[in-house]
């Protein structure tokens, strides 16, 4: 029972240091390529250095760190190259996701989608009005849960996980964006609302094509 509890708190330890340099890396404090120094970190994060290290290896596994031949760590790359590769593997995986969800999805799954959309129009509004740090997390939060939303039904736990994965990957590259006034808020509005259109009426080959879109024009493409 005892050692149940340490690991329980091992595990929440790196989750919230997991949590706090996904975000970071998000944002563009830590930069592409950058190396990451388990003691810098420390002190900048806490934890210890064996948390720190386990942190490490989840947000590789994540495909945000890359290990080093060092043995060391740094920051994925974040190129044009890695941009198209990214992108290409969300519209694979998210289309594939919601055209099961459009089969098996029931009323209580419309309405979750109808929700998360309905949360991230509020979160657009006020990212636009008071563009920071704080509304601008809250915006790619919203986001994100469009996207879990649209994909919960599919049935498949894994397609869901390996989603996520690349859809964290993409997450500087749409908050460069953000950060540099380069999206289309009233296009993205009339899009979506395209898209909770033809969800509900199941009509998968718009859905889908809007869906694509959605995602090309989240990342600049």
């Amino acid at each position: 029972m005892i050692f149940g509890g340490r690991k329980e708190e091992d595990e929440t330890v790196v989750a919230m240091l997991a949590s706090a340099i996904r975000r970071d890396i998000s944002f563009g404090v830590l930069l592409p390529d950058q190396k990451l120094k388990i003691e810098a970190l420390r002190q900048s994060y806490g934890g210890s250095n064996h948390s720190m290290r386990e942190t490490l290896r989840v947000l590789a596994a994540e495909g945000l760190v890359e290990a080093t031949s060092q043995r060391g760590f740094r920051v994925m790359s974040a190129t044009q190259a890695d941009l198209k590769d990214i992108l290409l593997m969300r519209v694979e995986t998210e289309k594939l996701g919601l055209s099961r969800a459009l089969q098996r999805g029931d009323v209580a799954w419309e309405a979750r989608v109808i929700a998360a959309l309905h949360a991230l129009r509020r979160a657009e509004a006020a990212v636009q009005a008071s563009p920071d740090d704080v509304t601008a997390l809250e915006w790619d939060e919203a986001c994100r849960a469009v996207t879990e939303a649209l994909l919960s039904a599919c049935g498949s736990p894994r397609l869901i996980e390996v989603a996520g994965k690349f859809y964290n990957q993409s997450r500087r590259f749409r908050l460069a964006l953000l950060r540099e006034g380069r999206i289309d808020f009233i296009a993205r509005a009339q899009r979506q609302e395209r898209l909770q259109t033809a969800i509900l009426a199941r009509d998968e080959s718009t859905a889908l094509e809007l869906l694509e879109d959605d995602i090309r024009a989240d990342l600049g493409a």
